[in-house]
C-alpha cells in the first residue's frame, strides 16, 4: 500500500479496502440508512465538483454549523477535495461568536442543517457576501426561513441534495463541463500537500479569547495512525457518535480512525438527545466517545433507576458496587488473592441481578467508552468499570490534533489520563528544566501531531510554538508507572494574596467526587484573603436531606423558609462541600486552598449564557464576570456563607 499523506488519500484507501461495508449511518424518515466507504468517496467527489462549478478555489474557507450527520461528513470531505479549508463550528455558539468566527476565518460559505438554518441566516445578515448551503433535505420549514431572511436559491442559497445530484451528473457525464471539471478536481488533489490546512478549529476560550487552530493533513494522520495503535478497535465495530463534529477529537477518532480501521459511525436523531436511549438500543454500539458531563448524567440516571427498584435491590447494588471498586483498585495494580476472595460473592450476586440491566442502557454489544474533553472524575471511572462498561480517560489538545495520551483496556490506571501515544515526544517542564517523575510542570509536546499555528495570529503562534514544541499551558506530571496525570490549566490557577498558586481542578474534582449536593463548582481566588467557590446544586438531594433533618416538611405545596431554616440548609451545603477533606487522597490539599465560603447559584452553568463551551467545560473568565456581584459578596467580610445572596438563591430553589 502506498504511503497515505492526506486525509483524502485515507478516504480513497478506505473505499478500496472496505468497499461496500457501512461507514456512515443516520435516520431518514424514521429508518436507519447507511453509506458505504465506497459511496462516501463518490458522494464527496460529487459535492466537490458542484463546488468547483460554483467557482470555489483552492484555499477558500468554508464553515459548517450543524449537528453530526452523514451529510456533514460527506460535505467536509467534498470541500477538502475541492481544495477548500473546513471551519467546523459549535452549534452552541451565540450569534456574536458565530459572526466573529465567520469573519475571522474569512469564510466564503456557511453549511447549515435545518436545525441551525435560522441561526446561520441571522449571522449572515451582516455578512451578505457569504453563501448558505443547507445540508438537510429541502422542506417547507427551510423554504419559509429562506423567504424570511431573503435568501434566493441558486444565488446565495443551495441545498445539499441538489448539489450532490448535480455532482453525480458531472461525475458520469461524457460531454459538457463534466470531463473538464473532473480533470480540475484531479489536478487540485495532486497539488494538495501533507502540510496543507484541513481545518481551522476555534478554541473554546475557557481562559480567554478564541483562537483558530490550523491542523494539517500531516497533523491529523500522525495522530490518527498513532492513536489507533494505543486503543484497539477492529474492523466491523460500530459506534453512535454523540459528540459534535466540530471537535478535533471527533475528527481524528470518528472520521479518520473509522476510515483507517473500517468502523461504522452512526449519528443520533437530529432532535438532540431526546431519543438517545432508543438510538443506543437500535445501533448497539461496540464503543462510545463521550465527555464527563454525559457519563455523569448516565451515572445519575442509572443510580435513580436502581433506587426505584426498592431498598433490597439498592442495598445489593451498593454492596456489589463497593466490592467491584475494591476489586479493581486503581485498575493497574492487580488485586491480591484476599481481595479477589473477599469481593467475589457480592460481585457475582450483583452481576447476576443488577448490573446487566445497567449495561443494557448502552445496547447489547458495548465494550467500553473513551472519555475526553475534560477531567473524568475517579468516581465515574470506578462506577462504570464496576458495572462492566469501563470509561477510559484520555487527554489531548486541539493544538495536538488532539490526542496526547489515553487509557485503554490493555493498560489503564484510574485517576490518570493514560499512556502517551507512540511517536509523540512529551516532556514535563518547569523553569526551563525537565521534571522528574511525580513533579508537576507544564506539558510540552513535539511531533507530527503539533499544529501549524493559529490562523491570522502570529503573536499567539510564537508564544505557543517554540522550537517546534507545543507549550500546552496545562499542568501535570508523569507517575512512577509512566501514566500522565493532568492537574489543570496554568492560566486558570488560583493565586493567593501572597502570590502562591494552586490548581482549581484538583479541588473541584475532589468536591465532585464526594459531594451529594454539588452539581457544578468553580473554585475562585484572585489574590484574595481566602478561597471561595461558586456552586450549583442538586436540589432534589438537598431537599431530601432537609426533610430528613426536619428543616422542611415533605408535604406538597409552597415551602416557607425562615432565615434560620435557610441558614441550617446552608450549613448542610457547607458540611457537604467540605466532605472531601476526610478522604486520604485529599488531605494533601492545603487548608488555604479549600473553599472557606461559597456562593449558591440558583441556575446551572450552561451554554445559553456562554458559561460552558461545547465540550461542557467551564469558561472561567465568563463565569467570573457573569457572577462578579456574587463573588464580591463572598469577600465583603469574613468567610461566612450565610449571606443574603445564598438565602435568596435557596428560596428560589426550594420554591
Amino acid at each position: 500500500m502506498a504511503k497515505i499523506e492526506t486525509v483524502i488519500e485515507l478516504l480513497h484507501n478506505g473505499a478500496k479496502k472496505y468497499g461496500n461495508a457501512p461507514y456512515l449511518g443516520g435516520k431518514t424518515g424514521g429508518m436507519w440508512q447507511t453509506i458505504s466507504f465506497k459511496e462516501a468517496d463518490r458522494l464527496s467527489s460529487a459535492f466537490a465538483l458542484s463546488l468547483l462549478r460554483m467557482n470555489f478555489k483552492k484555499g477558500d474557507t468554508v464553515s459548517i454549523l450543524a449537528e453530526g450527520r452523514p451529510s456533514w461528513v460527506i460535505s467536509e470531505f467534498g470541500l477538502l477535495k475541492a481544495g477548500c479549508i473546513s471551519v467546523p463550528l459549535s452549534p452552541k455558539l451565540s450569534r456574536e461568536e458565530l459572526v466573529f468566527r465567520l469573519e475571522h476565518s474569512e469564510s466564503r460559505a456557511l453549511l447549515v442543517s435545518e436545525n441551525y438554518f435560522q441561526k446561520g441566516a441571522e449571522a449572515l445578515g451582516a455578512l451578505r457576501s457569504l453563501i448558505l448551503v443547507c445540508i438537510s433535505p429541502r422542506n417547507t420549514h427551510t423554504e419559509d426561513l429562506a423567504r424570511k431572511f431573503s435568501f434566493h436559491e441558486g444565488k446565495n442559497l443551495f441545498y445539499y441534495d441538489e448539489l450532490i445530484g448535480q455532482g453525480k451528473h458531472l461525475l458520469d457525464a461524457a460531454g459538457g463541463e463534466g470531463p473538464e471539471l473532473r480533470i480540475s478536481l484531479d489536478e487540485i488533489e495532486d497539488t494538495i500537500s501533507p502540510d496543507d490546512t484541513v481545518t481551522i478549529s476555534y478554541t473554546g476560550g475557557t481562559t480567554g479569547n478564541p483562537r483558530g487552530i490550523m491542523l494539517s493533513h500531516r497533523n491529523y494522520l500522525h495522530n490518527t495512525f498513532n492513536s489507533a495503535e494505543l486503543v484497539y478497535m477492529p474492523h466491523g465495530w460500530k459506534s453512535l457518535i454523540m459528540l459534535p463534529l466540530d471537535h478535533s477529537f471527533a475528527h481524528t477518532v470518528g472520521l479518520y480512525i473509522f476510515l483507517y480501521r473500517g468502523l461504522a459511525m452512526y449519528f443520533p436523531d437530529s432532535d438532540g438527545f431526546r431519543n438517545l436511549p432508543s438510538n443506543l438500543q437500535e445501533v448497539n454500539p461496540d464503543f462510545l466517545l463521550t465527555i464527563p458531563a454525559l457519563t455523569g448524567s448516565f451515572m445519575k440516571k442509572m443510580i435513580r433507576s436502581v433506587q426505584a427498584r426498592g431498598k433490597l435491590i439498592y442495598f445489593l447494588f451498593n454492596a456489589g458496587l463497593r466490592a467491584g471498586i475494591k476489586y479493581a483498585g486503581n485498575g493497574f495494580d492487580k488485586p491480591g488473592l484476599w481481595r479477589r476472595f473477599s469481593t467475589f460473592l457480592p460481585r457475582a450476586l450483583v452481576n447476576a441481578l443488577v448490573f446487566p440491566g445497567l449495561r443494557a442502557f448502552f445496547g447489547r454489544d458495548i465494550k467500553f467508552c473513551i472519555g475526553g474533553g475534560a477531567p473524568l472524575e475517579i468516581r465515574q471511572q470506578e462506577f462504570f468499570n464496576a458495572i462492566g462498561v469501563p470509561v477510559y480517560q484520555g487527554y489531548g489538545l486541539t493544538e495536538n490534533a488532539p490526542i496526547i495520551c489515553a487509557n485503554s483496556a490493555e493498560r489503564h490506571k484510574f485517576g490518570t489520563s493514560g499512556s502517551i501515544i507512540p511517536d509523540l515526544e512529551v516532556r514535563i517542564m518547569k523553569d526551563g528544566k525537565e521534571c522528574s517523575a511525580g513533579e508537576i510542570g507544564e506539558i510540552v509536546t513535539r511531533g507530527g501531531s503539533v499544529m501549524k499555528g493559529y490562523f491570522r495570529n502570529p503573536e499567539a503562534t510564537a508564544e505557543t510554538l517554540r522550537d517546534g514544541c507545543l507549550r500546552s499551558g496545562d499542568l501535570g506530571y508523569r507517575d512512577k508507572d509512566g501514566f500522565l496525570v493532568v492537574t489543570g490549566r496554568e492560566k486558570a490557577l488560583l493565586i493567593s494574596s501572597g502570590g502562591e498558586k494552586y490548581s482549581p481542578e484538583t479541588i473541584e474534582e475532589a468536591v465532585l467526587n464526594t459531594s451529594r449536593f454539588v452539581n457544578q463548582i468553580m473554585v475562585y481566588n484572585e489574590q484574595r484573603k481566602f478561597t471561595g467557590a461558586l456552586v450549583t446544586l442538586n436540589i432534589a438531594e438537598l431537599k431530601a436531606a432537609a426533610e430528613k433533618t426536619g428543616i422542611v416538611s415533605g408535604r406538597a405545596g409552597r415551602t416557607v423558609l425562615s432565615d434560620d431554616d435557610l441558614d441550617r440548609i446552608i450549613d448542610l451545603v457547607r458540611e457537604d462541600l467540605g466532605a472531601f477533606r476526610h478522604l486520604p487522597g485529599c488531605k494533601a490539599i492545603p487548608p488555604r486552598w479549600r473553599p472557606s465560603s461559597f456562593a449558591i447559584i440558583p441556575g446551572a452553568f450552561d451554554e445559553s449564557n456562554g458559561l460552558i463551551n461545547s465540550a461542557m467545560k467551564l469558561v472561567r473568565h465568563r463565569v467570573r464576570d457573569f457572577y462578579r456581584t456574587r463573588i464580591e459578596e463572598m469577600y465583603q467580610g469574613v468567610a461566612d456563607p450565610h449571606s443574603m445572596g445564598n438565602r435568596a438563591a435557596l428560596r428560589e430553589l426550594f420554591n
